[in-house]
């Protein structure tokens, strides 16, 4: 199994491998499924595969959950490897992790996200489907910090995807289910760990949500992720994760911790030869902060397509800029309406 990963590694630009027992290999490549050759995985050589990844209690996961997350290396590439059942038996897909750490010019980020390093304390969210490349923007951006900005960062994740070695600051690295029993109790330490910033994975849960939240509030700048669709829509999944009757503190706490939420998605090339990124990007000026605070989300996008000269933008606006510009082709994508 190994050498078919360091194969495909050296013969193909992908972003995940999909292995299937006793079905042919496939992988995503700009976006797409393809079959690049019939290496039929075998049903012994996927689960050999497994046990040799997957710790005792991983294994113990897999068996009693029916799916388990982790991070492995194959030669020189890291990947997210998510191992699960279906009808078919065991699955596996991978996701390739770039070692190498790329800048934010390089990601084409818009400035506001550029400039998030300087905020001292609030919540930053980066939002978007699986695949749409929230890992990579956040993992530009705590480097950019580490470089530039003393302190201390603390990430927490499931697994551990970029890694970060110490440049002008101190870095800690946990991994849910090897480091921490789960994302809501490394936060809950964490605030006794003296950090500077925070990366949560994901936002999953009440408890992580409103931890993260009294984090921002208490000095501290946290991003977060969440696979959700546009800035309003991203307020609303926060607030309606709580009770009703805690919802009205809810969006007074957001409105004053809240500092950006950006939206992206990977559009294929027009040459069809990689992906682009398109970035909504939603700025907590004082109208959206009265707005969060009013409960009146559903007039957020009015001031996103008045305030550009702040830094705003539309995902709609995004991609017609990039169709525009030639980048991409208007029938690679569906503008919402």
């Amino acid at each position: 199994m190994i050498e078919i990963i360091e194969r495909y590694n050296t013969e193909f630009k992908f972003s995940d491998i999909h292995l299937k027992e006793n079905q042919p290999a496939m992988l995503r490549v700009n976006g797409d499924m393809v079959t690049p050759e019939e290496d039929i995985i075998s049903s012994s050589d996927l689960r050999q595969f497994a046990n040799d990844s997957l710790s005792e209690k991983q294994l113990e996961q897999l068996t009693e959950v029916r799916d388990v997350d982790l991070a492995i290396e194959v030669g020189e590439y890291r990947f997210r490897v998510n191992f699960f059942y279906t009808a078919e038996g065991l699955s596996a897909v991978l996701r390739k992790i770039e070692t190498e750490i790329p800048a934010m010019t390089d990601l084409n980020l818009p400035y506001v996200m550029q400039e998030i390093v300087e905020k001292p304390n609030g919540l930053v969210l980066v939002t978007g489907p699986t695949g749409s490349g929230k890992s990579t923007s956040l993992a530009s951006i705590i480097d950019a910090f580490n470089a530039s900005r003393q302190g201390h960062i603390l990430t927490i994740e499931d697994p551990i995807e970029y890694i970060h070695h110490p440049k002008e600051c101190a870095i800690s690295q946990r991994e849910v289910g090897r480091d921490a029993e789960s994302f809501a109790s490394a936060l809950k330490a964490s605030l006794r760990e003296d950090p500077d910033v925070i990366l949560v994975g994901e936002l999953r849960d009440l408890e992580t949500i409103q931890l993260a939240i009294t984090a921002a509030e208490t000095g501290h700048l946290v991003f977060g992720t969440l696979h959700t669709s546009g800035a309003p829509n991203t307020i609303n999944r926060l607030i309606d994760v709580f009770p009703a009757a805690q919802q009205g503190q809810v969006r007074s706490q957001l409105s004053e911790s809240l500092r950006l939420v950006v939206t992206q998605q990977l559009i294929k090339t027009a040459d069809g030869q990689g992906r682009v990124a398109a970035f909504e990007i939603m700025v907590c000026n004082h109208a959206v902060r009265n707005l969060i605070r009013e409960g009146k989300i559903f007039q957020i996008s009015g001031v996103m397509q008045t305030a550009r000269g702040e830094g705003m933008v539309t995902m709609n606006s995004s991609v017609e800029e990039l169709i525009s510009s030639g980048k991409i082709n208007y029938d690679d994508v569906e503008l919402r309406e």
